[in-house]
């Protein structure tokens, strides 16, 4: 059984300064969770009973637990339709070196704002196996429950900072790549192996700090070229196509 005072918590956490104060997240669905309890501990767990004859072992004692209806499940999800099982997990706090940036590719979000882009942002950065997505102080916060929801577990393998972006890439001594209207055609370009690659806002790219910080301007051109397609990619997709060019480059 659920209390109310839990259900409480879960909903508050919707909001950025809950989460902030309390220091959690909150992760639903089987495939999330169980790719969470991979590489975190929750403070907290609530799930069906059928949920729980296959992942109790995955629980470390100090977890405070319940085993709840589906009635009760409705009441503290977040979704529209809840799935087995609630997790509540610490947000975790790593430090970032942007010495890193010398050795490998990183990824830096300025001010992407959509969560759902923030999630699929994520997702890719793992699956091409990029495992720092360093972000603006103005860019949506991660643990936004639909922002964790995209992600689809890629929390669990890739780091998340946030920082003034600007003045963390004005002092690092690497490649910055940036997508733009006025760059030189990926395709054709040299792409290194390290650096930060930078994706900017969903309305604006990039602002005007970064921009000036962008020392390889990049373009993905439409095809064929030159004929009136859309007016841009979705973010999201963008990255997606420069992280792949990037990684095809390696092989």
């Amino acid at each position: 059984m659920i209390t109310k005072a839990r259900i409480k918590l879960i909903k508050s956490l919707e909001q950025r300064k809950q989460r902030n104060l309390q220091h959690l997240f909150v992760a639903e669905g089987p495939k999330l969770v169980g790719e969470l309890l991979a590489t975190m501990q929750p403070d907290y767990i609530a799930a069906l009973p059928e949920w729980w004859k296959g992942n109790r072992n995955m629980i470390k004692q100090n977890c405070e637990t319940d085993t709840i209806t589906p009635d009760e499940l409705q009441k503290a999800s977040l979704l529209r339709t809840p799935q087995q099982v609630i997790a509540l997990f610490p947000i975790p706090h790593y430090i970032f070196n942007a010495d890193t940036a010398q050795h490998e590719l990183c990824l830096a979000l300025d001010g992407v704002q959509d969560p759902g882009n923030m999630g699929t942002i994520l997702r890719i950065a793992d699956w091409f196996g990029i495992h720092h997505v360093v972000c603006s102080e103005d860019t949506v916060d991660v643990y936004n429950p639909k922002a964790v929801q995209a992600t689809m577990g890629a929390l669990a393998r890739v780091n998340v900072h946030y920082t003034n972006l600007p003045e963390m890439l004005s002092q690092s001594n690497v490649p910055i790549y940036g997508t733009l209207l006025d760059g030189n055609n990926i395709y054709e370009q040299e792409l290194g192996q390290n650096g930060f690659i930078v994706m900017g806002n969903e309305g604006n790219g990039l602002s005007q700090a970064v921009r000036s910080l962008v020392t390889q301007k990049l373009y993905i051109p439409n095809y064929p070229i030159g004929t009136q397609t859309t007016e841009s990619l979705n973010v999201a997709i963008a990255t997606s196509i420069v992280c792949s060019e990037f990684r095809r480059r390696q092989q």
